[in-house]
């Protein structure tokens, strides 16, 4: 994706998309390694049809996931033959045990925020796994709901998050890192954790916020609670 990264640059950008259905229908059928998949802080989720290491387990041939959760026992989750947790370090991938099982599609959930090094994590997995395809969603830079949180002296973010990316800074991430195809596409924000724990009329204040917040977004996509990267590795 070429860019001029000048201020009035307009660029060309999709309608979001739900994260998890696109997600979801990137993996059917497929053997999945999902990096980062123990949501500990989003569990009140799993039932919603919104928690992905879930929905990504209903479609799978296998799915795999990696994390270092100190929530996770060391042993792991096993939920099945064909659906794990292990628990380890996504830059020692080789030195666990995948019983020689080929991936086909690498997920990175809502991950790459909170590394410290993005970059370098990008070129791990282009060297580690050539010719398989990487998708990473990640909160935006420029979402609405923060940019209108900060009138009010706000800010959504969590205690592990050491950035958040904007849609060209992703989009230099994958040319430095090497990659020769990729694509950006934005997603909606879901407001799924604040509707489960609220009750009466804050649910219902909640639930239409979020139905304001995703027009507002449909709009403007710049303005998307966060983008999805799909990228051939």
């Amino acid at each position: 994706m070429k860019l001029s990264y000048t201020p009035g640059e307009k660029l060309s950008i999709p309608r979001p998309v739900d994260r998890v259905n696109y997600i979801v229908e990137v993996c059917i059928g497929k053997n999945v390694l999902d990096l980062g998949c123990y949501d500990e802080t989003a569990l009140i989720k799993e039932n919603t049809g919104k928690y992905l290491f879930t929905e990504i387990s209903k479609v799978a041939k296998l799915h795999f996931g990696v994390d270092n959760s100190a929530q996770l026992p060391k042993e792991g989750i096993t939920y099945s033959p064909t659906e794990k947790i292990i628990k380890g370090d996504i830059y020692n991938l080789h030195q666990m045990d995948f019983n020689q099982t080929q991936f086909d599609v690498i997920i990175a959930g809502e991950l790459i925020e909170h590394l410290p090094n993005t970059l370098d994590f990008f070129k791990h997995i282009k060297q580690q796994h050539p010719g398989k395809k990487l998708i990473c969603s990640t909160p935006n830079t420029t979402s609405f709901s923060n940019i209108a949180l900060a009138f009010f002296k706000r800010e959504s973010c969590h205690i592990d998050h050491f950035q958040v990316y904007s849609y060209k800074t992703l989009n230099t991430l994958c040319r430095v890192a090497g990659f020769n195809n990729w694509k950006i596409i934005p997603y909606h924000v879901k407001f799924t954790e604040m509707i489960e724990r609220s009750v009466g009329v804050k649910k219902l204040f909640v639930g239409t916020s979020e139905k304001i917040v995703n027009c507002v977004e449909t709009l403007f996509p710049l303005v998307a609670g966060g983008n999805i990267l799909e990228i051939d590795i």
